[in-house]
């Protein structure tokens, strides 16, 4: 299931075919130009939003606004539904991340019913079907914030001074992990050494903040690869790596493949 609209980027995907081309393309630390909406209903695993990790199973909603990084377990029992807003959405959505678990039975049903009628409309030809899908959208949006507003607060993820920090970090990250930026130089721009923003990021999530740069260092080298014809050396500069031969050594640790051999897989 994934029915782009000709006048639209908005697409429904399946969540299992989301990992379509190899599973790192939804557990690696990442972020999208869109806003996102993932609707879980069957399964369950961990997902890391802005370097805090938690745990997701059947009829959760998660928003994840754009460019936040994150990744998620997408086991063969996983199902559900991946909204993605477009880059040019108008829809009035939430600007932080929410992790919804949804309990009413009827809340459950009105979502799929809303999705379900987002994917008609973007499958037909019938006049103003984009009218339509742009107000199903905006119902969509309508229902998340209806259904953040009747949270449980005791299950939000508590803002304390360690999450603060490594969502601080995550968000510098993204903006800078091409740079060549280590851990250290981090550390250095938030104001904390780089043993405590460790700390910080293993408590958070249970990876050291230098797993976290180099997991999303190497999923944007294995996006390059397996979608341009860019040159290996110059993917190693684009990703800020000192030198081609240090970027191979890094991918193999990481990948257990060179990035020639990755590319012929693919």
């Amino acid at each position: 299931m994934n029915i782009p609209s000709p006048t639209s980027s908005v697409r429904l995907v399946a969540i299992p075919r989301l990992s379509a081309g190899g599973r790192w393309r939804v557990e690696a630390m990442r972020s999208l130009s869109e806003p996102c909406l993932l609707w879980f209903t069957k399964g369950q695993g961990r997902i890391t939003i802005a370097g805090v990790t938690r745990g997701y199973t059947t009829n959760n909603a998660i928003f994840i606004p754009a460019g936040v990084m994150h990744g998620f377990e997408a086991g063969p029992q996983v199902f559900g539904t991946a909204v993605f807003f477009g880059r040019d959405s108008n829809v009035v959505l939430p600007q932080t991340p929410l992790h919804l678990r949804i309990r009413e039975v009827h809340a459950q049903q009105e979502v799929n019913v809303l999705l379900d009628s987002i994917l008609r409309e973007l499958e037909s030809d019938t006049p103003a079907h984009d009218r339509a899908t742009t107000h199903y959208l905006g119902l969509l949006g309508v229902w998340l914030e209806r259904q953040a507003r009747k949270a449980d607060p005791a299950e939000a993820a508590r803002p304390t001074a360690t999450r603060r920090l490594v969502t601080r970090y995550t968000s510098l990250l993204e903006r800078n992990f091409r740079t060549g930026m280590g851990v250290a130089d981090f550390a250095a721009a938030l104001g904390v050494t780089p043993t405590h923003l460790t700390r910080c990021c293993n408590a958070a999530c249970g990876r050291p903040a230098s797993a976290l740069l180099q997991d999303r260092r190497i999923f944007e080298a294995r996006k390059l690869l397996s979608e341009t014809r860019l040159p290996v050396g110059r993917i190693a500069e684009q990703l800020g790596f000192n030198s081609a031969a240090y970027f191979t050594r890094a991918f193999q640790h990481l990948t257990g493949k060179s990035p020639s051999a990755f590319r012929r897989g693919i």
